[in-house]
């Protein structure tokens, strides 16, 4: 009965988002108090009939419940108990489910923590969130129902795809959904608005919260797909701009450009038009990346490359929230005019400029994912866009990004001189070109990637240890003790810019560290034998065929030693899993701060060796140092007592922008 439990959890939960949707969407327009307060019971309500719809469905994969056709799809008895519960999302149909619950807690979210919204604001962003749910409801119970049983249940499954077994994986798409959907925060917000008619700055504090959670969310599950991709699937490489990589990552810049632009609605009142677009698109690409994923149109190691007519229910979707949503703004933008004005050297252009690169960005990777469709509708042949086109267009906005980043974070609002923002600069700037020096001379010239990535990524941190000094005026008088006292006294908002923009800058240095310093070796070995790569001896010493809980595999174990002495052992294997019928690498890697020595194991050849593929990686785990020092800094900023108070009402005032209601 448990599966018949979640369809009719769904089926409720359906219900309550209709309820949701419609009674305080007319009670807003009405102003009727009683409709309106219908939203926040309704959104608790449906948030916790999907959760027990989830937990319905975890409890089939977790006992092995073949009866039930998703189960018996993706899972088998002898599957690990973790990989029976990412199981539950490693699919189409589970993965919408979890799609649909955090969509339902997002919007309980708010009924819980928004008490100081306005009724009226409140009612239309639930009504807008309860849009949202009954699409993707409708869309589960009639394509995707995740609760099908069989006639005829098989005695075991056909396992889940030998590649999401891991742990990395079984994280991976939970925190990216949590991104992805919590970017639907950001879009009620600014439908609400534009249907109440009105964008101010207390607007700007109540949708940067929510737009910060989902970056966060967003960095942290990135990151972890990045890692997966680098040990796992044996290729040695942390990005490969595959299209379900490019899905998350486009929404990750727009929910970047989108958290910038806020901060000028709340600072300055203005750029009110420019902010409400971003939160639309952001969300707009979170479902394109959807659809990228879902509809069968792009080949990934990781898509669910299902029925092609599930594409075409979700185009349906976009069409009407992403077309109703712009036609909306195009109906309203005109009033979101501000008399605000300021310099070409402010902070406010500087965030302009920000918002630019980062929205033109990904626009590149955009044409990028889906030229290769475009063109084979239009041709009939096939085109491939691979990773040179991309390094070529799109690094070079992220390169005008690193270096305005320290100065734009230092101008003061409305009006700068830029001599005056350089000037406690300029020692930043020198270490940072000193550093890059010291690259190029050690590398022995050769690629210029490593230097200038080095200058970029030192840059970035230091000008932001240089802006944290300024701000407690650490070199005007009064002692460390005063500084410290004053630094302590920071809000945490600061603390976040300044940790989050540091981790953009080792991002930058690893990332061309490892651009510019890879090497590889590929040769065969015989068991005993031994070759010397980037000043270390390694040895095979042994492969040996072991079993593991659903899986056989080879494994080898080879000593890594320098000058004599064994440093580590590392034990690549070459798995197989006879249910799905499927091959896998794990790597062997000796990790370090410095660099990693990835070794993969490859096929036995005819004469007896072994191929073996060696890699030295520089700086490869300062990659995701950094991702993870990004996504601390956007937690540090979420616990800023500013953004823990919410405004208590929105008045009427010079400061708002009023859109007239029909």
């Amino acid at each position: 009965m448990t599966a018949e439990l979640g369809h009719l959890a769904i089926i409720l939960a359906f219900m309550l988002a209709t309820v949701q949707m419609i009674v305080p969407f007319i009670g807003a327009r009405k102003g009727w108090s009683n409709w309106m307060a219908v939203a926040v019971p309704a959104a608790l309500g449906q948030a916790g009939l999907v959760a027990v719809a989830f937990g319905a469905l975890t409890w089939a994969f977790v006992t092995s419940d073949f009866s039930v056709q998703l189960v018996a799809t993706n899972s088998h008895s002898a599957k690990p108990l973790i990989y029976k519960i990412s199981g539950v999302w490693g699919n189409h149909e589970g993965s919408l489910l979890l799609w649909v619950l955090i969509l339902s807690t997002f919007g309980g979210a708010v009924a819980v923590w928004g008490r100081a919204l306005p009724q009226r604001f409140k009612a239309l962003v639930l009504s807008v969130q309860a849009s949202i749910a009954v699409a993707f409801l409708t869309f589960l119970l009639f394509t995707s129902n995740p609760f099908l049983r069989l006639a005829n249940p098989p005695f075991d499954g056909n396992d889940l795809n030998p590649l999401l077994q891991d742990p990395g994986l079984a994280f991976h798409p939970p925190f990216l959904y949590l991104g992805y959907v919590g970017l639907s925060m950001a879009f009620s917000f600014a439908v609400a608005a534009l249907i109440e008619g009105r964008v101010d700055a207390a607007w700007a504090r109540w949708v940067r919260p929510w737009t910060l959670a989902a970056w966060v969310f967003l960095t942290i599950g990135i990151g972890l797909g990045s890692w997966w991709a680098y040990y796992e699937l044996g290729w040695g490489g942390w990005w490969f701009w595959d299209p379900v990589e490019n899905a998350s990552f486009m929404p990750w810049l727009f929910a970047a450009a989108l958290l910038h632009s806020a901060i000028v609605v709340e600072k300055r009142n203005t750029l009110k038009s420019w902010t409400i677009l971003l939160a639309i698109l952001a969300f707009s690409f979170s479902l394109i990346g959807t659809f990228i994923v879902r509809s069968g149109v792009i080949t990934s190691v990781h898509a669910f490359a299902n029925d092609p007519t599930r594409g075409v229910f979700i185009l349906g979707i976009l069409a009407v929230f992403i077309g109703g949503a712009l036609t909306l703004y195009a109906a309203r933008a005109h009033a979101l005019q501000s008399d605000s004005v300021f310099a070409p050297v402010s902070r406010e252009s500087a965030l302009v400029m920000n918002n630019l690169l980062l929205v033109v960005a990904a626009f590149v990777v955009f044409f990028g994912t889906l030229w290769p469709l475009a063109a084979e509708m239009v041709t009939g042949r096939k085109v491939s866009v691979g990773p040179p086109f991309f390094n070529i267009s799109f690094t070079p906005f992220m390169i005008m990004l690193a270096m305005l980043l320290p100065i734009g974070a230092m101008l003061p609002w409305k009006r700068a001189k830029l001599g005056k923002t350089m000037r406690p600069l300029w020692g930043a700037l020198a270490l940072s070109v000193a550093l890059g020096a010291l690259v190029w001379v050690a590398q022995t010239g050769g690629s210029m990637v490593a230097p200038i990535g080095a200058v970029l990524g030192a840059w970035i941190v230091l000008g932001s240890m240089t802006d944290l000094a300024q701000k407690v005026r650490l070199l005007r008088g009064g002692g460390l003790a005063e500084a410290g006292r004053r630094l302590s006294n920071l809000p945490r908002a600061d603390w976040g810019k300044a940790v989050a923009h540091s981790g953009l800058g080792i991002l930058f240095i690893a990332i061309a560290a490892i651009s510019a310093g890879t090497q590889e070796d590929i040769r065969v070995l015989q068991p005993g034998e031994s070759f010397e790569f980037a000043g270390h001896d390694i040895t095979l010493e042994q492969v040996q065929p072991v079993r593991g809980p659903n899986y056989t595999a080879d494994r080898a174990t080879l000593t890594i030693a320098r000058g004599g002495e064994t440093r580590a052992v590392v034990t690549p294997e070459k798995r197989f899993y006879p249910v799905q019928r499927m091959p896998t690498t794990e790597a062997g890697i000796d990790r370090g701060l410095a660099r990693d020595l990835y070794i993969v194991i490859g096929d036995q050849q005819e004469a007896g060796g072994w191929v073996v593929r060696s890699f030295l990686k520089p700086m490869a785990n300062w990659i995701w140092l950094g991702s993870i020092i990004m996504a601390l800094g956007g937690v540090l900023s979420l616990t800023d007592r500013r953004f823990r108070m919410a405004a208590a009402t929105r008045r009427d005032g010079s400061g708002a922008s009023a859109v007239p209601a029909e």
